[in-house]
């Protein structure tokens, strides 16, 4: 189990724990903010700040189980995952398609969003 604060989110973020392709990860929010927040989990891009064939496809998988969050403000593509986090948090589960090695994704989130991985 991972946990984040809102301060590793914030800006560039945090880099992301190993995750198996085998697991179906909760991830769970917290938003202390007065507004909805908005969390990312994105690839890290090549050197020139792109994806290309050498970036692993970290944000294809299933996303389900959805309490609390809209899934119809998921958007993804095969390097980024984005959702809306509400006032009160919530959480889904993610099993990618591949695993995901330690640090080859970067997690981040607007506001005083929180953020444990089980």
């Amino acid at each position: 189990m991972a946990s984040y604060s809102q301060n590793d989110l914030y800006g560039a973020g945090v880099p992301i724990e190993a995750i198996a392709s085998s697991a179906n990860k909760t991830f769970t929010f917290t938003n202390t903010e007065e507004s909805s927040a908005y969390f990312t989990m994105e690839t890290v891009k090549n050197e020139n700040g792109f994806y290309d064939n050498s970036r692993p496809a970290n944000a294809l998988g299933a996303y389900n189980t959805f309490n609390n969050i809209d899934n119809a403000t998921l958007i993804t593509s095969s390097y980024m995952a984005s959702v809306t986090i509400p006032l009160a948090g919530g959480s889904f589960k993610f099993s990618p398609t591949s695993n995901i090695a330690v640090g080859s994704s970067m997690l981040r989130a607007t506001g005083g969003v929180t953020l444990v991985i089980s």
